[in-house]
């Protein structure tokens, strides 16, 4: 637990003086090697904490120029897409959730992928009707869902946007043409086990002339993700989804084994979905996420199954603190895992599920010693359903943009797995997103699982972007984090951090992470230390040694005096800086 504790000394250390417009940037030493300094931000203006310094720093430049946080989001994005091309990109899904300062209402946009009108449920299923190795499925063309982020950001960005669209282009369309720097984290990516990172498209845009892979340091430039942004600037959405570039893609996920049954018609007809954002009281906050089938109302649930405990009266270097996390945990995903899906499709109880009864009978199997995994419950409005069989890696990336007006972003966005199915058109990565969905699309019994999949359907999601609101519904916080199905245990670490144990926002997201789902445990066994170590495993949250949960949290926090705070996490490359 030492180890625990000097992390906290250490963060502690570069805690900010909150007068306003300060900022700063040190490195702190978590007994993990990290890729960049941490860096921490404070701020009496707008904000942007997000995973490359190269895409905050063209969401800074649309905020300078009067832009929204909407508006930044649209150029962060376009960025992220050429620069962490492993993690989101043009050809991908997003959730994002958005505060208007002014009338303080919390809105949450869908742009999450959906399965085409030929899709079948046994789609991933092999000739002897078991669900198909995974690698198989993921490289293949059915495993992408038609592309959601651009449409989803057009139709928030014409709604909550200051900036003409074709302007929020710029930097990726800059970068794209003169090249960009190859980050220590995307350079280890093009040389990973990751299957895709020998597919014949990345092979091909990754390697130089000379024949070797491109490394950390080099120049990359991406001619033709130039021209894909200068279309989409010039069109909007359309340009991705109806025209030359819709068929390209049609045209590369029907090539090879276990081809697509995408048509340009799925395409076109694509639609984002908006709708006020799920928010439920927790404490003296109110907590706001996205709508399933985002898996928002999971972290949600778990907030409150914590005010059942005294977690709060503990602390980070209390194992059982942790235990409590950790059992909170294993509660939220046996009930997510069984219950949330696509809401056009299957009955989500989401009021059952935060019914403070059923969440008061849920936290009795929070305990401070972890034994069997709990079963998922019964709440009120449940539908017979069967078991989820999803498989969800953890690729994904987070932002949040706070602009000049105190308007917010907090956006969750992702490809799926690295570099998405391996499948490149018109430079950028297409998603694997519908390898979220079950495989195996019913139970014994012939119950059909929640997140079987379905023509039109969209996949459920892990993506939990959260708003934390006051009881006069101003602003408070807005974080998130990528990881797959780890995505929620993360967001409830650095939940717990700031406001049971009191810790700033640069704390909160350095925090070890615990991640606790059935019988499967894992954790940041070096953060935690060999004393805090035998301290789970005593209590049955089994950690082992040299285990690496690498989270992506980013986040900002409202200070009583008004100034922003930011934080980045160290386990990637991002940034939190402010105006």
């Amino acid at each position: 637990m030492r180890r625990l504790a000097t992390l906290l000394a250490l963060s502690s250390a570069i805690s900010l003086s909150l007068a306003p417009i300060a900022a700063c940037a040190e490195s702190i030493p978590l007994g993990m090697p990290a890729p960049k300094p941490v860096t921490t931000s404070t701020t009496a203006k707008g904000m942007v904490a997000a995973a490359n310094p190269l895409a905050v720093e063209a969401g800074l430049r649309v905020l300078r120029d009067g832009g929204s946080a909407v508006d930044a989001a649209v150029a962060i994005q376009a960025v992220l897409g050429l620069v962490e091309p492993q993690s989101s990109g043009l050809g991908g899904g997003a959730f994002l959730v958005f505060y208007d300062a002014k009338t303080g209402k919390v809105t949450a946009y869908d742009g999450r992928e959906k399965a085409p009108a030929g899709a079948t449920p046994d789609m991933f299923l092999g000739p002897d009707g078991k669900p198909l190795p995974f690698v198989k499925a993921l490289l293949s063309g059915r495993s992408s869902g038609v592309p959601g982020a651009i449409a989803m950001l057009s139709l928030a960005q014409k709604e909550h946007g200051k900036a003409a669209w074709n302007t929020l282009f710029k930097d990726a369309e800059t970068l794209a043409d003169d090249g960009f720097v190859v980050s220590p984290r995307l350079a280890g990516m093009i040389v990973s086990r990751a299957p895709q990172a020998s597919q014949p498209d990345p092979v091909k845009y990754f390697t130089k002339p000379d024949g070797t892979r491109y490394q950390a340091g080099d120049i990359l430039k991406n001619p033709a993700y130039a021209q894909t942004v200068r279309k989409i600037a010039a069109e909007g959405p359309a340009a991705l989804l109806d025209g030359p570039l819709a068929q390209a893609i049609v045209d590369r996920l029907h090539e090879g084994d276990l081809s697509s049954s995408i048509t340009l018609e799925d395409l076109k007809t694509y639609q984002p979905r908006s709708a006020p954002a799920l928010c439920r009281p927790w404490k003296v906050y109110s907590v706001c996420a996205p709508n399933p089938q985002s898996s928002g109302l999971a972290v949600i649930q778990a907030l409150q199954m914590l005010e059942h405990t005294d977690i709060g009266k503990r602390g980070p270097t209390d194992p059982v603190a942790w235990t409590l996390l950790a059992q909170a945990e294993r509660v939220m995903y046996a009930d997510r895992d069984r219950y949330v899906g696509d809401p056009a499709f299957v009955t989500v109880p989401v009021d059952g599920l935060l019914d403070p009864k059923y969440v008061a009978q849920r936290a009795k199997l929070v305990t401070p010693t972890a034994g069997e995994a709990p079963p998922f419950g019964h709440p009120k409005g449940a539908p017979k359903v069967g078991i989820d069989m999803t498989k969800e890696p953890g690729g994904t990336t987070h932002l949040v943009v706070v602009d000049t007006a105190g308007n917010v972003v907090s956006m969750t966005t992702t490809v799926e797995s690295i570099f998405g199915n391996g499948r490149m058109v018109g430079g950028f990565f297409l998603n694997n997103q519908l390898t979220d969905f079950s495989f195996s699309p019913k139970e014994k019994d012939g119950a059909p699982a929640a997140n079987a999949i379905a023509p039109g359907k969209r996949p459920r999601s892990s993506m939990a972007p959260l708003i934390v609101l006051d009881k006069k519904g101003k602003l408070v916080a807005a974080l998130g984090s990528p990881g797959g199905n780890a995505i929620l245990s993360y967001n409830l670490k650095a939940m717990v951090g700031l406001f049971y144990w009191g810790l700033n926002m640069q704390q909160a997201v350095s925090l070890p992470n615990v991640v606790a789902r059935g019988d499967s445990f894992s954790g940041d066994a070096d953060l935690f230390g060999p004393e805090m170590l035998a301290a789970l495993n005593a209590r049955g949250v089994n950690v082992k040694v040299g285990q690496l949960e690498t989270s992506g949290l980013h986040g900002v926090i409202v200070r009583p005096n008004g100034v922003l705070e930011g934080g980045a996490d160290p386990r990637r490359e991002g940034v939190a800086k402010g105006l």
